[in-house]
């Protein structure tokens, strides 16, 4: 069906070349010489695309522009004049005209504009398409080599970036295409962190940086003259990552990222009390007792990391002045925007905004919010939204108009689980959907990543037969008991705790105020 286009212009009859030319290129034009006549052929006719004079007599363009948007502001308006007064221009595009040609004008200016407005889309996704088919292959072979961590880390980023890139349109054959290549690289994945991770905590000269080794490598050399911001969103993946990146970059510049590798579990009690710590969990059980609790003990698993992060500072030897807030409530977050003035006196201030990990456990109970994320993409686009809305992003704002310097991390991600795992064990096994810890667990070997020896990955153990199971990809482990209830409950909810891209490889940026 060919594409209609209203052309207004009082000397309508000089460009009739103009028509003919897009008619033979299969465009169905119409004509009007007044701005009165285009607002009522608008008002007949659903035009693709509107071609503008502003000089017109009567009834001016931007006049009839103002008209033609109130009743179909979804129309792209090209707005076509002689005059190249600043004035005007800037009115135009405050009107939101989708384009501005300068007279006299040649087809050619005229094509250009139709497939900028009209054929944009389809030409970006073609492109992006082709390339990814490209990148496709590309990454497809380098799931065939035996990766490092930092390898995997660049695929991660690669395969992060592709998704992003389909979000802003695809015919939907690609996004599946990249959904089953991320499937094959969390398989390869999952099994190369099984194979690898108990070496890793033990001297390997190929470990990543890990969750309890970051704050003393990359954040305590980072305190200095400037006053130092740490702000951990809680659960976010690298992909929200960017998707919210280009908000602080509004204010900040991003002088250094890169990802560190979160330990297991996956979750906030053992990883974020290890990077507060800069000690593993069973380290935290010994020297400070007092600040750990097991899975099966009642209370809050996470309430000393203030204290953790002042004991770790103390090892390091950092006499500094530092504060330490946590953010779960709207009203804390809004509070905390007027109180950054007061914190510029510290060195460091730790902020640990706890958002993104409500969202995703509200995901998992709220109907409404299944009807806002159900996808990766769904997930991003609402992170984004509440980022851009949030106490947050003032609060940045303020650190940046104070001249802090910032840097923005997590403690682990989140995957959409798919397949249940069934798992059986006694009253004391711990409830979390991605890792199991108890006494006695049957499981199917083949199924996880078994720790029956907690000792050698520094994990806690409350009797001697403790052992930690984790799922791979996206698995998720659900009891015999009521199986198919809530295997249906659980499916394709966002959880963490266990292995995989999304989970484990955590985004870490240093930025300073513009």
């Amino acid at each position: 069906m060919p594409s209609k286009i209203l052309w207004a212009d009082d000397e309508i009859e000089l460009l009739k070349p103009h028509v003919l030319f897009l008619q033979d290129k299969g465009f169905e034009v119409t004509t009007v010489n007044n701005g009165h006549d285009a607002i009522d052929s608008v008002d007949e006719v659903d035009y693709d695309i509107i071609f503008l004079d502003e000089n017109m007599p009567g009834l001016s363009g931007l006049e009839t522009l103002q008209q033609i948007k109130e009743s179909k502001p979804e129309v792209p308006v090209v707005m076509i004049t002689k005059s190249e007064e600043e004035s005007i221009m800037e009115e135009a595009i405050g009107s939101k005209i989708a384009d501005y040609l300068i007279k006299p004008v040649n087809p050619n200016q005229i094509l250009l504009s139709i497939k900028k407005n009209l054929d944009n889309r389809k030409l970006i996704n073609e492109q992006t398409n082709s390339k990814y088919q490209t990148a496709f292959r590309e990454i497809g072979l380098s799931l065939g080599d035996r990766l490092d961590a930092e390898e995997w880390m660049e695929v991660y980023k690669k395969l992060t970036f592709w998704e992003l890139e389909l979000d802003s349109g695809s015919d939907g054959v690609m996004e599946e295409i990249l959904t089953m290549q991320k499937t094959e690289a969390n398989s390869s994945f999952s099994k190369y962190v099984s194979k690898s991770y108990i070496d890793w905590l033990h001297g390997d000269e190929d470990a990543p940086l890990m969750s309890h080794q970051v704050f003393k490598k990359k954040v305590a050399p980072e305190i200095g003259d400037k006053p130092l911001f740490l702000i951990m969103i809680d659960n976010l993946r690298y992909d929200q990552w960017k998707v919210i990146q280009p908000s602080i970059n509004e204010h900040f510049r991003t002088d250094h990222e890169e990802m560190y590798m979160s330990i297991l579990p996956t979750a906030t009690q053992y990883a974020r009390n290890a990077f507060f710590a800069g000690l593993m969990p069973s380290e935290i059980q010994k020297l400070h007792p007092n600040y750990w609790k097991d899975d099966h003990e009642e209370g809050g698993k996470n309430l000393f990391e203030e204290e953790l992060l002042m004991a770790q500072l103390k090892r390091l030897g950092k006499d500094i002045k530092a504060s330490y807030t946590k953010v779960t409530r709207l009203e804390q977050g809004r509070k905390l925007v007027d109180g950054i003035s007061n914190m510029m006196t510290n060195e460091l201030n730790v902020i640990v905004y706890n958002f993104v990990d409500m969202l995703s456990h509200a995901r998992t109970d709220m109907e409404v919010i299944k009807e806002l994320a159900d996808d990766a993409s769904a997930y991003r686009s609402l992170t984004k939204s509440w980022f851009d809305h949030s106490p947050l992003k003032s609060i940045l704002e303020k650190v940046a108009e104070y001249g802090g310097k910032l840097v923005v991390t997590t403690d682990h991600g989140t995957i959409q689980v798919t397949d249940p795992l069934k798992v059986v064990g006694d009253r004391n096994t711990s409830t979390n959907l991605r890792y199991k810890q108890g006494r006695n667990l049957n499981y199917n070997a083949k199924e996880v990543f078994a720790i029956t020896k907690p000792e050698e990955a520094f994990l806690p153990k409350s009797n001697v037969s403790t052992a930690y199971i984790f799922a791979p990809e996206s698995g998720y482990f659900v009891y015999p008991n009521n199986y198919n209830h809530f295997m249906k409950f659980y499916k394709d909810t966002f959880q963490h705790g266990g292995i995989s891209l999304e989970e484990m490889l955590i985004p870490f940026a240093i930025l300073s105020p513009k």
